[in-house]
C-alpha cells in the first residue's frame, strides 16, 4: 500500500496537490477561495478537482443554489394585485362580466385583459361563454383565499431575492405558476461546487509531500548548461483515462464513392458525368428501350413537367435511332416494329440511370476508351428497408476493336478484387446488352453469394446509331448496395439517417484494397 501511495503522489500534478492541501485545512473552501490562496484560476482548479475524483482521491460535491427575485412588472403586480385577481372581486359582485366591458368594469389595463382571462380559466374561477366572463362556484371559493403564486409575490416583495431551496412545498407550486407567465419573477442559477477527502486522500495527506514546480518541456538551454539534471519531472500514468474524442471523417457513402472512383481511376478509366434531368430519348430511346416499355410507365419514372420537353440532338441520330427502333435499320435486326414517336423522345424525366451517359460518351468519342461515371438516379420506389427513390449508380464501359465477353468478365474479375471481392457470373437479360450478366460476390461472414452487379455487351442496335463499329463492354452497380454489405446493415435508410452514434463508430477505412 505504501509503495501504491508513493506512485500515486509521483504522478500528482502541481495543482492536484495544491487543491488537497487547501482542502485538507478546511473542507468547506470554495473553488473561487481555493484558487486565491493557491495562486491558481477557477479553470485550474476544477480541472484538478475532476483528476482527483476520477481517482477517487476527493468527492466532487455539486449544490444547485438558485434564487429569485421580482421583475419589474413582478413587482407592479405584487403591489397591485394580480391581473385576474381584479376580475375575481368584480366578478363576485357581478356574477358574469361581457369580456369588451372587463377592462371597465375591473379597473385593469387592456393590456392585461388576456392575461386576467386566460388564467381565470386555467385557476378554474371563471368560465367563458358567448362572449360573457361567469364566475365559477369555485372562484366564489377562492375570492376571499390567496393563491400560492399571490403568496410568493408578497414574499419577494418583502425580501427581495430568497432561495428556492428554502421554498415551501405550496411555495414551490406559486414558483410554478410565475415561471409559466411572462417577465415577472427572475432565477439566478447557481452551482457550487464543494469537496470532500476521501480515504486515498487523507492516506497521501497523511503520508506527505511537497509541492515543487515540475517540468514538463524542457528548453535548448536547459539540455546545454545541464539545469535539467537539477528539475522534477511529474511520471506520467500510461493507464489514466483520457476523454473521448470523435475527429472529423467523411461521410460512410461518400467515402465509398470516391474510393469507387480511385478504383476506375487506377484502372486507367476517364470519368464524365451527364445531367440529372435528362430526354426520353437519351435515358430510354438511344438505349433501345421500346416506348412502350414497361420500365417508361409513370409508376417507375419521373415525369418532369416544366419543361415539359427535351431538347433532342442532331436530326442525323435522332433517324438512325428512330429506324433502329422502328425495323432494326442497319443492323440486320427487325427492331420492335412500332411507329417511333418524336415526341415520347422529348419527354423530360428524372434519369433512371446513367447509362444514358455512356451512349452519349460514345457518341462524342472515338475508340478505344474507358470510360466510367458515378451519379444519382430516381426511381418511382416505395420506401423501404431495401428501396429508395432516390440512390447511387456507377458503371463503366470499355469499348475497343477485337474485345470479347471473356475480357469482360475479366475486367470485372479485376474490378471486384480492387473492391475486396471474390465474384463468379451467372446469366442474365438486360434490355440493352447481349451477352448480359449479373455478378455476384462472396461474403464470408455470411457464407453466401450476394447479387451486386450487372453487366454485358452492348447490342448493335445500341451502338450502329452511334456510329461505332467496335464491341463495347459495359457493367456497373448501386453504391448504396455495396455501402450496406460494406458497413453490415440490412436497412439502406440507415445511411442517410443523422444517426450521430453509427457515424461516430464506422471505421474510417472501409476495407477496399487499392493496390
Amino acid at each position: 500500500m505504501s509503495e501504491n501511495i508513493d506512485k500515486i503522489i509521483n504522478e500528482l500534478h502541481i495543482y492536484e496537490k495544491k487543491l488537497l492541501k487547501s482542502v485538507e485545512t478546511n473542507e468547506n473552501k470554495n473553488p473561487e477561495e481555493i484558487a486565491k490562496e493557491a495562486r491558481m484560476d477557477v479553470k485550474s482548479v476544477m480541472s484538478a478537482a475532476g483528476s482527483l475524483a476520477s481517482k477517487k482521491i476527493i468527492q466532487v460535491n455539486k449544490i444547485v443554489d438558485d434564487t429569485v427575485s421580482l421583475t419589474k412588472d413582478g413587482e407592479r403586480y405584487a403591489k397591485g394585485g394580480l391581473p385576474e385577481r381584479k376580475v375575481l372581486s368584480a366578478l363576485f359582485t357581478q356574477k358574469k362580466i361581457p369580456m369588451k366591458d372587463l377592462a371597465i368594469k375591473s379597473g385593469i389595463d387592456n393590456k392585461d385583459t388576456k392575461i386576467a382571462i386566460g388564467w381565470l380559466v386555467r385557476k378554474k374561477w371563471a368560465k367563458i361563454d358567448k362572449g360573457t366572463i361567469n364566475l365559477t362556484e369555485f372562484g366564489e371559493k377562492s375570492v376571499n383565499k390567496e393563491g400560492n403564486d399571490e403568496k410568493l409575490l408578497e414574499l419577494l416583495l418583502q425580501k427581495g431575492r430568497i432561495k428556492t431551496n428554502d421554498l415551501d412545498d405550496d411555495l414551490l407550486k406559486g414558483l410554478d405558476n410565475l415561471t409559466n407567465r411572462k417577465n415577472l419573477i427572475e432565477i439566478n442559477n447557481k452551482t457550487l461546487h464543494k469537496f470532500k477527502i476521501l480515504d486515498n486522500g487523507l492516506a497521501i495527506l497523511e503520508k506527505g509531500f511537497d509541492i515543487k514546480e515540475e517540468v514538463t518541456q524542457l528548453t535548448s538551454k536547459q539540455l546545454k548548461d545541464g539545469s535539467w539534471k537539477n528539475l522534477k519531472y511529474r511520471p506520467y500514468d500510461i493507464n489514466a483515462e483520457y476523454p473521448e474524442f470523435f475527429p472529423g471523417k467523411g461521410h460512410p457513402l461518400r467515402k465509398i464513392i470516391e474510393e469507387v472512383r480511385e478504383v476506375f481511376l487506377n484502372l486507367g478509366f476517364t470519368e464524365s458525368n451527364g445531367p440529372i434531368l435528362e430526354s426520353a430519348f437519351w435515358n430510354f430511346d438511344s438505349l433501345f428501350q421500346p416506348q412502350d416499355h414497361a420500365a417508361r410507365e409513370m409508376q417507375d419514372t419521373f415525369y418532369i413537367k416544366n419543361p415539359n420537353n427535351s431538347n433532342l440532338p442532331e436530326k442525323d441520330l435522332v433517324e438512325k435511332i428512330a429506324n433502329t427502333h422502328e425495323n432494326g435499320g442497319n443492323t440486320n435486326s427487325e427492331g420492335w416494329n412500332y411507329k417511333w414517336s418524336e415526341e415520347i423522345a422529348k419527354q423530360s424525366v428524372l434519369r433512371t440511370h446513367t447509362t444514358g451517359i455512356s451512349t452519349r460518351f460514345l457518341k462524342d468519342n472515338k475508340p478505344p476508351l474507358k470510360m466510367f461515371s458515378v451519379g444519382r438516379v430516381f426511381r418511382r420506389e416505395t420506401i423501404t428497408y431495401k428501396h429508395l427513390p432516390e440512390f447511387h449508380q456507377v458503371e463503366g464501359i470499355v469499348a475497343a476493336e477485337d474485345i470479347n465477353y471473356q475480357n469482360l468478365l475479366g475486367v470485372l474479375k479485376e474490378f471486384y478484387k480492387k473492391l475486396g471481392f471474390e465474384v463468379r457470373f451467372r446469366p442474365a437479360y438486360f434490355p440493352y446488352t447481349y451477352l448480359s450478366t449479373e455478378c455476384e460476390v462472396y461474403l464470408e461472414e455470411k457464407e453466401s453469394w450476394i447479387e451486386l452487379g450487372g453487366s454485358g455487351m452492348f447490342r448493335p442496335e445500341v451502338l450502329e446509331p452511334l456510329g461505332v463499329n467496335v464491341p463495347v463492354l459495359a457493367f456497373g452497380l448501386g453504391i448504396e448496395r455495396l455501402a450496406m454489405i460494406r458497413y453490415d446493415i440490412s436497412d439502406i435508410r440507415m445511411l442517410y439517417k443523422s444517426d450521430i452514434k453509427w457515424l461516430r463508430d464506422i471505421p474510417i477505412s472501409n476495407g477496399i484494397k487499392l493496390d
